[in-house]
């Protein structure tokens, strides 16, 4: 028995923080059984959900409306630096668990079991740039369908960036760093516009009919949220308009900066999976399974950086068990790992600082035409 096959050699190397190069291939039967020991755990945790998930995320919502409330009445006395200070950080945190622990968990269904309007899953609407509906469609279901599944997942690059060996390489790869800066930058609108594909419009490959219909709604919530924090708050502040207007477009900075990060460290390391359009057609339980843990990278850190990240710093957790509520991903982490070390599979973790490099390297290693020679990986999990 090596190294893949012996799930306590595989503990032991990554806790000595040794990279295991490779899963190794399941057969039909194997993959059937660890499916199955998934879809167990699953139903396990469900079982035990209820009124403890549900104060919790109702605690979640009261936080993010009250530091709103907070910041912003202190950017009305913005003109004094420990105010306009504090009302900032208060905005950026209410924005950042807005849009982590609050929309994007709600709105993918994890809170459907309360049975209550407000939390349900198919109407919730965040505090965000990015229209509800199209994130449902290119998130909820394109992504986590078909994650890392070039030209079918739409989150593997985001239409700007070639992340994968499976995509081939043009020239203006080249100055794809500045593309990912920007769209760090401006990450609210990125994901805005995200599920337009504006580049397959612009290249001929999607009617313009079709962007047509969805633009306008989606313009619709991209205008009432930038006016509100752009002029309409910052109007009212009278005197104080710049204080305002800067601390809410700092406020926006941080929150994206922060989202982006999170988002591309649990997707993007060097060690993470892609696939050809070719898997896309696989109805494969099993492999379903696989793909999302290996196309997956988990983040180490205490509870208050797993709350700030919206526990998708156990994002091969959210990958598996999407409609869970992702407050429950840290007591099923070590299952999950466990489970994988016995069926020979990388269960990717580490911290922020070291997944974060890596991302970076491969946004850098990506940019170049010539072949990759990494850790980066594709695969069809044949």
């Amino acid at each position: 028995m090596n190294m893949h096959t012996d799930p306590q050699k595989i503990l032991e190397a990554e806790r000595k923080d040794t990279y295991v190069p490779l899963s190794r291939p399941l057969s039909k039967e194997e993959r059937e059984a660890f499916a199955a020991e998934l879809d167990t755990l699953r139903r396990t945790m469900m079982a035990q959900t209820g009124e403890r998930e549900a104060s919790y995320i109702r605690r979640v919502r009261a936080m993010v409306r009250k530091s709103e409330l907070a910041g912003r009445v202190l950017l009305m006395a913005g003109i004094l630096p420990p105010a306009w200070l504090a009302g900032t950080t208060l905005l950026a945190f209410s924005k950042i668990v807005d849009n982590m622990e609050l929309g994007h968990n709600v709105m993918h269904g994890q809170y459907d079991f309360m049975n209550d309007p407000e939390y349900q899953g198919s109407r919730f609407e965040w505090n965000n740039a990015c229209d509800g509906d199209e994130w449902r469609h290119s998130h909820n279901y394109m992504h986590h369908t078909f994650t890392n599944i070039q030209n079918v997942d739409r989150d593997l690059g985001y239409g700007v960036l070639r992340l994968s060996e499976h995509e081939e390489w043009r020239p203006g790869h080249l100055i794809q760093p500045l593309y990912a800066l920007m769209l760090a930058v401006f990450f609210q609108y990125g994901v805005a516009l995200h599920d337009l594909e504006l580049d397959r419009v612009a290249r001929g490959d999607r009617p313009l009919s079709e962007l047509k219909d969805k633009l306008p709604k989606v313009m619709r919530k991209l205008i009432r949220v930038s006016a509100r924090d752009y002029l309409i708050f910052p109007a009212l502040a009278g005197p104080f308009f710049m204080p305002v207007l800067l601390g809410n477009l700092s406020a926006n900075l941080i929150r994206n900066l922060w989202a982006f990060a999170i988002i591309f460290c649990g997707h993007f390391t060097e060690e993470s999976e892609t696939y050809p359009e070719s898997s896309k057609d696989s109805i494969d339980r099993g492999d379903w399974y696989l793909r999302q843990i290996r196309g997956s990278s988990n983040l180490e850190g205490g509870l208050w950086f797993h709350f700030m990240t919206g526990n998708l710093s156990h994002q091969i957790e959210h990958h598996l068990f999407p409609e869970i509520p992702a407050i429950l991903y840290r007591d099923m982490a070590p299952k999950v790992r466990e489970i994988c070390a016995r069926y020979g599979q990388s269960y990717n973790t580490g911290p922020f600082s070291r997944q974060f490099k890596t991302v970076v390297q491969r946004i850098f290693r990506f940019s170049l035409p010539f072949p990759v020679t990494s850790a980066a990986r594709s695969s069809s999990l044949a």
